[in-house]
């Protein structure tokens, strides 16, 4: 659907939300326009903000080290010392309404299995990455789903998430154990259920005063790229992520090493390593919880960063490597690697990630994801990439903060002997921070399908609020 064939209401209401909300903004640029990985919720203590030496924290590991932000959220008050126990969270109220039937299928495609021609995560509604619908009409589909919240094209509240977080740092030792338990009410086929699922689970450990090492042991956060550091809402200055996040932002099991040295006063280096069960995909389509070969997957990213006054850069490579973790085969091998980067200048804020994805084909006994068992796992081939650009409008209200944003997705895909598909999306939105608290934001998703894959009403309206404690 074309921009101009958007209801009028819909762009008038836009266009009066941005006239009432221009001339209200933040009075932190840091916090606000950065990527999440650079600023911390309404309120919260931030552990991610541009630091010095001084900041820190008491397990060794400076804050400003992005790969560091993604192992604990951040307690709603600053912590003392003699609080080793903090316990936060966020709950994430959505509402959102998505075009057609809510999914990227098309009546009367007979292609099969219904998945691999279509980007069924294309119309997404949360920062989960979840979709309105995966409902396929009855054709059969081979696993290359993501989750759904079941709305179809029926506009709906939602409760996104609804998370606790609990981080213990041992008063004694160099330790720091970390929880996340997330709640998902959803309305199924079956009829009304919630999942419970524990996010990340880890202890960590940072042997060297003087050094910026930590090793972490359980349940984490991905190690590849940059866009994992927005995978929980309270820490996204936006609403969805990408079209490519479903290959990078997944949790898994193993362990991890991050490294940090700085040289000069404005620039260092790092990286990050981790073995885990699974390549870091999303559970839906790579389950991390167990290793179906014995053998686990590499993965490490090497970054530079520059921290000028009035100028950050950040860049860094990523790689992985390994058996595919939706396999009993060894053999069926999977690798990755990606290019990211962020500038931060005046109040723009840039940022970008590249990302390639091959899958050899899996045995004839069929692959095990996060959805079940499916018949078969065919060779995969990705490339693709997201663009985003921000901006902090100039503040008239203490603490009142907005942002303005927009990101441009693009991805290739193909199963072996299917025809390969090429989509992209546009999307636009608001950040609105009135208080510590709270964030308030809107976004549409302009979902196109370009080449193999049929032309659908996908696009998305969505908004979200969310509130930390």
């Amino acid at each position: 659907m074309g921009v101009g064939q958007y209801p009028r209401r819909f762009w008038l209401s836009c266009v009066s939300v941005t006239v009432v909300l221009l001339g209200a903004s933040s009075d932190s640029w840091a916090q606000a326009v950065a990527p999440p990985s650079d600023i911390a919720p309404p309120g919260a203590a931030n552990d991610s903000t541009p630091a010095t030496a001084a900041d820190a924290d008491e397990d060794g590991v400076d804050r400003d080290a992005d790969e560091t932000v993604d192992d604990e959220a951040t307690p709603s008050a600053v912590s003392s010392p003699a609080d080793p126990l903090v316990i936060t969270g966020y709950v994430d109220v959505g509402y959102a309404k998505a075009q057609g039937n809510g999914t990227s299928f098309r009546d009367g495609d007979v292609r099969l299995p219904a998945d691999y021609g279509v980007d069924a995560f294309a119309p997404a509604v949360n920062s989960r990455g979840e979709v309105a619908s995966t409902d396929s009409g009855g054709r059969f589909t081979n696993g290359f789903l993501p989750r759904s919240v079941g709305i179809g094209g029926t506009p709906s509240f939602l409760i996104n998430t609804t998370s606790v977080d609990l981080r213990y740092t041992s008063p004694q030792a160099p330790v720091l154990v970390f929880t996340r338990l997330q709640y998902l009410p959803r309305f199924e086929q079956s009829g009304e259920t919630t999942r419970v699922i524990v996010e990340q689970a880890f202890g960590r450990i940072t042997p060297v005063k003087t050094a910026e090492l930590a090793v972490s042991v359980g349940r984490f956060d991905s190690v590849f790229g940059i866009e994992y550091l927005e995978n929980q809402a309270n820490f996204r200055a936006g609403i969805t992520p990408s079209l490519m996040a479903r290959y990078t932002t997944g949790q898994s099991i193993g362990v991890k090493v991050f490294y940090r040295y700085q040289f000069g006063e404005a620039s260092a280096v790092s990286i990050n390593a981790a073995a885990t069960n699974s390549a870091p995909f999303v559970e839906s389509l790579q389950g991390p919880d167990r290793s179906l070969t014995g053998v686990p997957v590499a993965a490490g990213r090497l970054a530079y960063e520059l921290s000028l006054a009035l100028l950050s850069v950040r860049i860094g490579f990523s790689g992985a490597a390994g058996p595919r973790n939706d396999q009993v085969d060894r053999e069926a091998m999977q690798q990755m690697w990606g290019a990211d980067g962020r500038i931060y200048i005046a109040r723009v804020s840039l940022a970008g990630e590249y990302v390639a994805v091959e899958q050899d084909a899996g045995s004839a006994d069929g692959k095990l994801t996060g959805l079940g068992p499916f018949p078969f796992g065919s060779a995969f081939q990705a490339r693709g990439f997201w663009a985003r650009a921000a901006y902090e409008l100039p503040s008239i209200l203490a603490g009142f903060r907005v942002i303005a944003y927009a990101r441009y997705d693009r991805r290739h895909a193909s199963f072996e002997g299917f025809i390969p598909i090429t989509v992209d999306r546009m999307t636009f939105g608001l950040h609105v921070a009135p208080w510590e608290n709270v964030q308030i934001k809107g976004e549409v998703l302009l979902n196109r399908e370009l080449e193999g894959a049929p032309n659908v009403p996908n696009d998305v309206y969505t908004s979200s609020l969310v509130w930390t404690w």
